[in-house]
């Protein structure tokens, strides 16, 4: 005879682990003055090239270009005007679609390959994961020549679907590693919880290990999307006029001839923002779930 409220016996007793798996961060020490000083520090230096470009974009050219710049100069939102009349728009929606579609297929192959090698570890699991890792022995230059003549024999060239199947392979390795360090972190109790109450794999990813493993999954969506939404190389090899992304934008404003340097940091700090949003949008589950061990 089995029972009828397994459902929400399940989730009691995943809310009670987490709880307890967790709440030895609430009483966790402060930071002593120094070190929060220290922090600051840290922090503002990181930060200083990025206002200093997102200054220097609301600067004319001439004052851009000035030696020692000049940090007072009157502020203007020309160069905005100026690149808004370019029409970044498809290649921003090019990058978009590259990295979301790239992202959501690394996470379908990563979250699956992560638990077949940490909670229900297959044979000798270790060489899979040195495998998974040697694949990022390789440098990409190396690999650009037979990529791109593949990519042209079968005719992809200028498609952003190539970027979609180039920007997966290469993520896939990174979010395999880092999501079997988040799913070696769910309490064994709840798997077994739920395969006494029958759930099958399909529901015990999606309703057991997806909830207790979000932040890590927030943090590798986000670590894959910022990957490649930066990627450059095959970007610029691979695409022409229709697939172009962002970063090959960016180039387009560097000239051996006249200043660009404050229309350059207007582009950077535009193409920039989708990223920062997404990230401001997700700190709390990407510092939570960084700090489960996915970094060691």
């Amino acid at each position: 005879m089995t029972a009828t409220t397994t459902p929400a016996a399940s989730e009691t007793l995943m809310q009670k682990l987490i709880r307890r798996r967790h709440g030895d961060d609430e009483q966790a020490p402060r930071l002593s003055p120094l070190w929060t000083f220290v922090a600051w520090l840290a922090t503002l230096a990181f930060f200083a090239p990025v206002a200093w470009m997102v200054l220097t974009s609301f600067h004319q050219e001439s004052d851009a270009a000035t030696n020692p710049p000049s940090l007072f100069a009157p502020l203007t939102f020309h160069q905005y005007a100026l690149l808004l009349g370019r029409d970044i728009t498809p290649y921003l929606l090019n990058s978009a679609m590259a990295s979301v579609f790239s992202t959501l297929l690394v996470l379908v192959l990563a979250v699956p390959a992560a638990y077949a090698l940490s909670i229900k570890p297959v044979e000798k699991w270790t060489d899979v994961m040195f495998f998974f890792l040697s694949t990022k022995f390789l440098p990409l230059i190396a690999a650009l020549l037979p990529v791109y003549v593949i990519v042209k024999d079968v005719g992809m060239l200028d498609n952003v679907w190539t970027l979609i199947v180039l920007y997966t392979s290469m993520n896939l390795p990174i979010a395999a590693w880092m999501m079997r360090s988040f799913l070696a972190e769910v309490p064994k109790e709840i798997l077994e919880a739920a395969e006494v109450d029958g759930a099958g794999l399909p529901t015990v990813l999606l309703r057991i290990v997806a909830p207790v493993a979000m932040p890590g999954l927030a943090a590798t969506s986000l670590i894959c999307f910022i990957f490649s939404w930066n990627e450059f190389m095959f970007a610029v090899n691979l695409t022409a006029t229709r697939a172009s992304t962002a970063p090959v934008f960016l180039v387009g404003f560097i000239t051996n001839e006249g200043l660009f340097l404050a229309r350059l940091c207007a582009a950077a700090t535009l193409v920039s923002l989708p990223v920062l949003i997404a990230g401001f949008a997700a700190q709390d589950k990407l510092v939570r779930g960084l700090s489960l061990g996915a970094v060691k």
